[in-house]
């Protein structure tokens, strides 16, 4: 005769209360073998794996109701449930993953009281509503008492596309000084997205410090044109020289040529460095390969740079194969004259 064992001993082996046994049996899951002549619940061994059946399903995150198919339907397929198991078990990492992001920036803002973090809370949701003035508004209303975690700044900069937004949030990040920002912005540019690595100079231009201007270098050596004139021109204004190629190229190529010139005026701060910017202006003129309206950028350029290798450019300049930088060489001369 087949053993059977009473609720409170297959509750001990399998390790489920008898509260929760009870329930399986409403349930239709599992029907005790019968009962004693006191009417306890006997189970058997067939019982007792279906249970255990039941609490490996379950920690697969099986409801019950899919549970009870799984074992009582003779044709049932799992390989669908599983893939949806999958689903629902990535929809949960998801959530909580930015459920531990958001506590985490909750935690690095150092609320000092349950209002501060309902501010913070809020800001955080500006940062992610749908509406562009939503974004914008939030960015610019941080106060110094309850700031916007530096995390989440960088995070919305990076992937924000509306330019009125983009620049509020640069502002926001440059008010927030050199906490972490520059090393968070410098993720950015190891983007495989070109629009990222943009996003990511540009916010590093308004910052301020030593870090932000060393990421800036590095991201002189960006194969997008468009993020090495961005780079080149904030540290033109910071007085780094390693910026003067690009932005001779700039002045060569036509992209922000008068800002880029402007840079290369900010840079020619004494003799040596006036003397270095006028011979790699000099130098491009040399090439066979410079046309017209590059030599006449390139004149332009030279009219802000002081010393006798600028001045001697003009001269040769003013012999100019064309006509318009001929004149414009003349001109620049006169004016230099003058001073």
């Amino acid at each position: 005769m087949m053993r059977t064992v009473l609720i409170g001993e297959v509750s001990r082996r399998s390790g489920v209360s008898a509260r929760m046994l009870r329930h399986y049996e409403s349930l239709g899951l599992v029907r005790p073998s019968g009962r004693t002549g006191s009417g306890y619940r006997e189970y058997s061994g067939e019982d007792i794996r279906r249970i255990f059946h039941i609490e490996s399903l379950r920690s697969l995150g099986m409801s019950l109701r899919e549970i009870g198919r799984a074992l009582d339907d003779p044709g049932f397929m799992p390989s669908a449930l599983v893939a949806d198991l999958v689903g629902q078990a990535r929809d949960r990492i998801a959530a909580e993953t930015e459920l531990l992001t958001r506590l985490r920036r909750i935690d690095a803002a150092e609320p000092t009281g349950w209002e501060d973090v309902l501010q913070i809370v809020a800001l955080l949701q500006g940062l992610g509503a749908k509406s562009a003035e939503v974004r914008q508004r939030t960015a610019l209303s941080a106060s110094a008492e309850v700031p916007l975690p530096v995390e989440a700044l960088v995070e919305a900069a990076l992937s924000e596309t509306e330019p009125n937004v983009a620049g509020a949030l640069r502002w926001a990040l440059a008010r927030s000084g050199d906490d972490g920002g520059p090393a968070l912005l410098a993720k950015g540019l190891g983007s495989p997205v070109a629009a990222v690595r943009e996003r990511a100079v540009r916010a590093l231009a308004e910052m301020p410090g030593a870090e932000a201007t060393a990421w800036l270098g590095d991201a002189l050596a960006d194969p997008d044109v468009t993020i090495r004139g961005h780079a080149a021109l904030a540290l033109g204004t910071r007085g780094v020289f390693d910026a003067v190629p690009t932005l001779i190229d700039m002045i060569v190529e036509g992209r922000n040529d008068t800002d880029a010139a402007d840079a290369l005026s900010m840079l020619a701060i004494d003799a040596a460095t006036t003397e270095r910017i006028a011979a790699g202006l000099v130098d491009r003129l040399g090439h066979g390969s410079t046309g017209a309206p590059a030599r006449g950028r390139l004149t332009q350029a030279l009219a802000d740079i002081p010393g006798t290798t600028a001045s001697r450019a003009l001269v040769e300049l003013s012999h100019d194969e064309d006509r318009a930088v001929a004149l414009t060489a003349a001109y620049l001369l006169q004016l230099r004259d003058l001073r």
